[in-house]
């Protein structure tokens, strides 16, 4: 019996063109007056120190760590320092309306319905706390925070590590099979497989890579199954891997 869903956001409740369109774009644009505006705020100061421990760069001055972090954005680096920095720009981003955070009608509509039902909802994305907090705090379809019980990111561990959802599933309480984890990226959903939790696969875009999972084009497709008055009641078998009820 799931009892609580794990799900990622880009690509599965929201659009990767969004995350690289707009908040991507947006950070790379904003970041590196941010720092120059706002270097000695306790906060910014705390993840500047922490961008010089993880370059290696203890006497990297203003300018060669904005380099360094425009450098991560440019990569695509999944570092901690950047994330929560990322975090605040966007966070001035959305108070100012210069966007919404993307997420998917039907996303909206089972997490709001799972909820309903007495399931237990938590994100976990390599974007920080606070940025998930930001997206679905400022959604195109309104306020969405209340729907979650907790959040997990990059300080839990990477998204692609076993190890990683056996903390969650720790945190969460709850015995790893009764945890499903929707992503739309094949070697996150091994390692939570690998962790003992229920997988679905979202195939939201023609020709994605996928593996052996479940695969769903849309949550409507996850949330096939009855709900029961106190708990998600989805058939634990359509979340085995190699189960005969799913579609390849």
């Amino acid at each position: 019996m799931i009892r609580a869903i794990v799900t990622d956001i880009e690509g599965t409740t929201g659009s990767i063109a969004f995350v690289h369109e707009v908040l991507f774009p947006y950070a790379r644009r904003q970041l590196g007056d941010f720092v120059r505006h706002h270097h000695q705020q306790a906060e910014v100061a705390r993840q500047l120190e922490a961008t010089r421990e993880e370059a290696a760069e203890p006497d990297a001055d203003l300018e060669r760590l904005i380099a360094i972090l425009e450098g991560w954005i440019q990569e695509d680096r999944k570092a901690t320092p950047l994330k929560a920095l990322q975090g605040m720009v966007w966070e001035a981003g959305y108070q100012a309306g210069d966007f919404t955070g993307h997420v998917y009608p039907d996303a909206a509509e089972a997490l709001m319905r799972w909820q309903a039902a007495g399931c237990e909802l938590y994100v976990y994305s390599s974007g920080s706390v606070q940025a998930q907090r930001l997206l679905f705090g400022h959604s195109d379809l309104g306020d969405l925070t209340p729907l979650f019980s907790g959040y997990f990111d990059t300080t839990t561990g990477p998204k692609r590590e076993a190890e990683s959802y056996r903390r969650i599933v720790e945190a969460i309480g709850r015995a790893p099979e009764e945890i499903l984890f929707l992503s739309d990226v094949v070697a996150e959903l091994d390692a939570a497989r690998a962790a003992g939790l229920a997988t679905c696969q979202l195939v939201r875009e023609p020709g994605m890579t996928t593996g052996e999972h479940p695969l769903a084009a849309s949550f409507d497709e996850v949330s096939s199954d009855e709900v029961s008055s106190d708990t998600l009641n989805l058939d634990q078998a359509r979340f085995a891997s190699g189960g005969t009820d799913v579609r390849r």
